[in-house]
């Protein structure tokens, strides 16, 4: 087993039980319940009286730590039987209910799971949102599971915060691993792409097609020369279109004009 390439900072904890009984399947992330740093963390899993460990800390600013080797079993989550399958990962959150992390951390555990699951040939990762179901479910050779620290023990950990987002991070994470971006469009939008969109949508309402409600004001419009239509040879009001500052005042001179108000 290989540890994520992402840890910035290592301070290997002593708290742990060794190698895992069980193939890793599981992702538990915990709320740390204080906007700690990776350094901070690695001094409150170090002493052996703390009797607690994770896998990986990430801190307030979005760095990546290692505590315990993801070959041995953590101490983190109140159950021998899922700290065995889990890779624990402790997240820098505020220090009250709902527990709220910052956009870094969200991000990094994000980029964290997907990491996981692509190094451990997952292509799912799954929140079931309900304990007995997760709890007796047996994933599929390319499947994840998350699971949190409050099903083993009374605790509110992760925090609602991140237990009301733990839906997304599943489902971005999965569509990562299966190349489905989507905000495709937008990471690839630039002026000049704007401006091919903006042309193919205007083409499409510059044709003569209107409601039936406007069918005798547009008829008055265009016998007394007030909208005077396309280029082309062929009238085409453009009936759909936006209207341009330019094009407005010059309806406007020319109800004036024809009116006798210019």
């Amino acid at each position: 087993m290989s540890n994520s390439p992402l840890i910035s900072y290592t301070k290997l904890s002593p708290n742990h039980s060794g190698q895992r009984t069980h193939v890793i399947d599981r992702i538990t992330p915990h709320c740390v319940v204080g906007q700690c740093s990776v350094e901070t963390l690695g001094s409150i899993f170090a002493p052996t009286s703390r009797q607690a460990s994770c896998q990986y800390g990430i801190g307030a600013d979005g760095r990546v730590g290692l505590y315990v080797d993801e070959a041995n079993r953590s101490w983190c989550s109140s159950s021998n039987a899922n700290d065995q399958r889990a890779i624990t990962i402790e997240c820098a959150s505020d220090t009250t209910a709902p527990y709220t992390m910052n956009n870094k951390v969200w991000a990094t555990l994000v980029d964290l799971c997907e990491d996981i699951c692509r190094r451990y040939g997952k292509t799912k990762l799954l929140w079931f949102g309900d304990k007995d179901k997760t709890l007796s479910y047996e994933p599929e050779s390319d499947e994840m599971v998350l699971t949190v620290h409050r099903w083993f023990a009374n605790k509110s950990c992760p925090g609602d915060w991140l237990y009301n987002r733990l839906g997304d991070l599943a489902t971005v994470v999965t569509d990562r691993l299966n190349g489905i971006n989507n905000n495709e469009e937008d990471d690839d939008m630039d002026k000049e792409k704007f401006k091919e969109l903006w042309r193919e949508m205007r083409k499409e309402l510059q044709d003569n097609d209107a409601s039936a409600y406007s069918e005798e004001a547009r008829a008055w419009a265009v016998e007394n020369g007030i909208v005077q239509g396309g280029s082309s040879g062929e009238f085409n009001g453009m009936w759909e279109d936006v209207l341009t500052r330019e094009q407005m005042v010059t309806i406007l001179f020319r109800f004036a004009k024809k009116f006798g108000m210019s």
